[in-house]
């Protein structure tokens, strides 16, 4: 057992807050996510103390006889932004404006969402995030609940990286989101739970509908009410790509940012998906529970920052001055709607060729709604491997293997590549059966 007398300071500083203004918030924490604190009197704190002093001598960068970052000019020449904004070390934190802006697109996203929540911590990345919040929550030997289909980076995250021990239950049931199996999940033990939810799913591009929504967010006050303490994370990576009416549009964060005491929401998104920026690794960590006060907010976000601070650091401060560029450009919503247009063109085309009932005979597409992916099924009898390799080497296609069933990344493809796709696909599986 940790001895938390024996913790640092600033460590039991936060955990008194968390343990005597929101219980069940302390009781989800690991070992790590007790002991850690962010180093606001150490060389931060002095750095902050400083600053506009006319001989500042506390940051360690280096400046140019002008006062401002010390840079190449073979790189300075490649960015358009002021050298502050660029070249010199962002907050622990996040930059402010970035993190206040993100909230603010939350609330504006997510309409339903009236419960105060906190300022987004930024991460270096959606999988960075992941680990910032497992580190905080999760112990080894514990168990993550989550769908049978998901994003296999979880493995090195939560599983090889932090010890946990990932329990699945099935994704599917009857054309839809099976809420039997995580109710059957979630009544299995009673205490601490961690549940990880990915909509719209990586690898399957299913949201639950509004009605699965609701039922999802039924079951876990269940268990709140029953005693577990929850924290549910929400991977939200895709977060916006819906592409079907009847579907949730919102996260389910908004459901549960103010459901119970005992659930505690996280929500996990990034710029990643939602501005087609990948290499630009910005993600954001933001939570909420019932009876949340702003000091328990606060020490929250400071351990959290505690993590990103003893991990990386900070995330890219170039990075966020890009995305709060973008943010305040006129032209940002256009260009947004016209991508988001781009890709439900591709899929309503998946859905068009998919119609054509040949199809049948050698596969089963999984029900897919939103996000880049659909994963199809093979018939027994089939190959996946032999099958991928043959499109490989025959039908210069490549899709992804996972197990008996392909995850296709339709979102990569022009609409006029759909069509041959899924005609190399029925070409390939149909000689290859086992035994043949």
């Amino acid at each position: 057992m940790i001895s938390l007398s024996r913790l640092h300071p600033l460590a039991q500083q936060l955990n008194a807050v968390l343990r005597e203004q929101h219980s069940p918030l302390f009781s989800l924490l690991s070992k790590r996510g007790k002991a850690i604190y962010f180093p606001f009197d150490g060389i931060l704190g002095q750095t902050a103390e400083a600053k506009g002093k006319k001989y500042d001598a506390t940051i360690g960068i280096a400046l140019e006889d002008d006062g401002t970052p010390m840079r190449l000019r073979a790189i300075d020449a490649c960015v358009d932004l002021p050298p502050g904004e660029v070249f010199s070390y962002a907050p622990s934190f996040g930059k402010k404006e970035l993190r206040e802006k993100w909230r603010q697109m939350i609330l504006e996203k997510n309409p339903s969402l009236s419960a105060e929540i906190s300022l987004p911590v930024v991460a270096g990345g959606i999988t960075h995030a992941m680990s910032v919040v497992a580190s905080a929550l999760l112990d080894a030997g514990d168990e993550l609940l989550l769908p049978d289909l998901y994003w296999g980076n979880y493995d090195l995250i939560f599983s090889h990286m932090y010890g946990a021990t990932l329990r699945t239950f099935r994704t599917f049931n009857d054309g839809g989101f099976d809420t039997g199996a995580l109710r059957s999940a979630l009544r299995r033990g009673k205490g601490k739970k961690v549940l990880l939810l990915n909509f719209p799913n990586n690898p399957s591009g299913y949201t639950p509908t509004v009605e699965e929504a609701q039922c999802i967010v039924s079951i876990i006050r269940e268990r709140a009410d029953a005693g577990d303490t929850i924290a549910v994370l929400l991977d939200d990576a895709y977060f916006g790509l819906v592409y079907r009416e009847g579907v949730f549009r919102e996260s389910l964060f908004s459901l549960l940012a103010d459901l119970h005491e005992r659930v505690l929401a996280v929500k996990i998104d990034g710029a990643s998906k939602e501005e087609y920026v990948w290499g630009l690794r910005i993600g954001f960590v933001t939570f909420a529970a019932k009876g949340m006060t702003s000091a328990v907010r606060e020490a929250f976000e400071a351990k959290l920052a505690g993590t990103v601070r003893a991990t990386v650091s900070s995330a890219s401060h170039l990075s966020q001055s890009l995305l709060l560029a973008a943010y305040a450009a006129e032209s940002y919503e256009r260009e947004k709607q016209e991508k988001y247009a781009i890709l439900k063109d591709r899929f309503e085309e998946v859905q068009r060729v998919l119609s054509d009932p040949k199809y049948a005979s050698v596969f089963t597409p999984l029900p897919f709604n939103s996000g880049y992916f659909l994963c199809v099924e093979l018939r027994e009898g089939l190959n996946a491997e032999a099958i991928r390799r043959k499109l490989l080497s025959t039908f210069d296609t490549g899709v992804i293997a996972l197990g008996n069933t392909f995850r296709i990344a339709y979102s990569s493809l022009p609409v006029s590549a759909i069509r041959p796709l899924f005609e190399h696909l029925f070409l390939a599986c149909s000689p290859s059966r086992t035994g043949q």
